[in-house]
């Protein structure tokens, strides 16, 4: 029964109204994403300065881990404190709504740059892309975190600088609340969502395939596996089995950006 209500209330609710203001200090100016955990909007605060907001969804804050993910987020970014995430601002409740303030980051996502743009990469320009990410990743994973969440909607570039965001999923390498607030039956979100290094660099193996697959242009109608598909090098095949854990997966960043190195 509470899974019913919790579903109505998802489907009941709607996102703040551009130019509404939140506490009084935070005028919305667009909403610029909707998840499962909440909505997200671009705002203006009293002073003139530009930031995210994020709002925990009505469904989420009746299920403690849909408190505690929303609280973790603004733990991890203060944690992290690095210039290429955003800087945490403050978390505080309005009208009986959750909501956190960051950084706004300027940049296009590689969502955007593909989709969008339509902006090819060789292979080559996809490993340097993927090198210059997995420098940021190494500085999340010494500080013992985990994103996953690293999608193309979540890595954004401005000029030569690269910025990673939303980190609601991400997790402690020790943290073990996991086992009790997830039950993933599906393999591949599992090797997504896994509290482990190796599922930062699953994630990070289909980005590369959206970089590779920009470029590709299909010369038959028939349907085939990326290696099939893709005219890569040997060595470019190989980092990609080992991190969409096809075989002996990488753990560690370092071993996984010497490939990488050698590779561009």
């Amino acid at each position: 029964m509470k899974r019913i209500y919790s579903k109505l209330i998802e489907l009941s609710e709607t996102p703040l109204k551009t130019s509404d203001w939140i506490c009084g200090k935070y005028k919305i100016i667009e909403m610029i994403g909707k998840g499962s955990y909440g909505f997200t909007y671009l705002v203006k605060d009293d002073l003139g300065q530009i930031s995210v907001l994020k709002q925990l969804r009505r469904y989420k804050m009746l299920e403690a881990s849909g408190r505690e993910a929303f609280k973790r987020e603004a733990h991890t970014l203060k944690a992290l404190n690095h210039p290429a995430f955003p800087v945490f601002y403050e978390q505080f409740e309005d009208n009986q709504k959750q909501f956190i303030v960051m950084e706004y980051k300027k940049g296009k996502t590689f969502e955007d740059l593909i989709f969008q743009e339509n902006s090819a990469f060789s292979e080559s320009a996809a490993l340097k892309e993927l090198y210059e990410i997995l420098k940021l990743v190494r500085y999340i994973h010494g500080n013992g975190y985990v994103h996953r969440d690293l999608r193309i909607p979540n890595i954004l570039k401005n000029e030569e600088e690269y910025y990673i965001i939303d980190f609601g999923l991400a997790r402690k390498i020790n943290d073990q609340s996991h086992k009790i607030e997830e039950n993933i039956n599906h393999l591949e979100k599992r090797l997504f969502r896994e509290v482990s290094f190796k599922s930062d660099f699953y994630a990070l193996g289909h980005f590369l395939l959206f970089l590779l697959y920009s470029s590709y242009e299909p010369t038959s109608k028939k349907q085939q596996s990326w290696e099939e598909e893709l005219q890569i090098s040997y060595s470019a095949k190989k980092i990609l089995r080992k991190m969409l854990q096809l075989d002996e997966p990488y753990y560690e960043v370092s071993l996984l950006m010497n490939d990488v190195a050698a590779c561009i």
